[in-house]
């Protein structure tokens, strides 16, 4: 993010979308969670995407929305989910998302789907990865293409593959699917927007390749059947140690995919 942060704010972004900047940043949320408010120039309603935290964050999302003429959730986690029902509840509409147990509401969201609601029209992408339901929102302005990534693509440094949850080889087909996205601006789900996601996604898949390579040096060292914290150990000593039990779900996600179970 360029400037100073501003907590519970609203940003422009976009002639379409603003970010409103929750206040619970962390070693896995970066500066905090990015809730997107989505609509046409002009208008008093807006689509919120990813409600975050409830508690003065909720208030602001509220105060910065207007009326909320839709909620979608790019993926489960706590940190993007937890307003959801509150929101709901304040506002009367319902909760759209992949995962069954997070709608509230008999909608759900499938691949291509488009949504149309406060003037904008929002296609839905299943990106699955980083979690079992994580989905892209991909939005088209006067100023071009955007994706909303939620965790799949950060807005620094890279993200997390949860496994069990997470599947390392539905992550790369997902950021193969982002990178045909050449010239579309990232609006991601922490951390700065990005210019172009086709980039971003060509990097990370570079990473995962690199991270890949090193994870089957270390087996080669200390054995096939060598667990994820004594891998971690060897490939991640660039990483800063606080960030090694996060590490070590990643490094779940590659042993099982190098082992042929993802």
């Amino acid at each position: 993010m360029s400037g100073a942060m501003s907590y519970e704010q609203v940003r422009p972004v976009r002639p379409s979308a603003a970010v409103v900047l929750a206040r619970n940043p962390g070693l896995m949320t970066l500066d905090g969670t990015n809730t997107w408010l989505l609509r046409e120039p002009g208008r008093e309603d807006a689509v919120v995407v990813d409600p975050g935290p409830v508690g003065e964050h909720l208030d602001a999302v509220v105060a910065a929305a207007g009326r909320v003429s839709a909620i979608l959730l790019t993926h489960r986690h706590l940190d993007h989910s937890e307003g959801a029902r509150a929101l709901a509840e304040r506002t009367g509409v319902g909760v759209r998302a992949l995962d069954p147990a997070f709608r509230l509401g008999d909608e759900g969201l499938t691949d291509g789907e488009v949504i149309r609601a406060s003037g904008v029209e929002i296609r839905a992408w299943t990106t699955p990865g980083h979690s079992s339901d994580s989905m892209s929102f991909l939005v088209e302005d006067e100023a071009g293409r955007y994706v909303l990534t939620g965790d799949t693509i950060l807005g620094r440094g890279t993200t997390v593959v949860g496994h069990p949850d997470g599947n390392l080889g539905e992550y790369l087909d997902s950021l193969r699917r982002l990178a045909d996205l050449d010239g579309a601006a990232v609006l991601p789900g922490h951390g700065p927007e990005l210019a172009d996601a086709a980039e971003v996604a060509t990097d990370y898949l570079q990473h995962r390749a690199q991270r890949l390579d090193q994870v089957r040096a270390a087996l080669a060292e200390l054995g096939p059947d060598a667990d994820a914290r004594a891998v971690v150990e060897q490939v991640y000593v660039d990483v800063d140690r606080s960030l090694w039990p996060a590490a070590e779900y990643s490094v779940r996600a590659q042993l099982a995919y190098l082992r042929g179970s993802s």
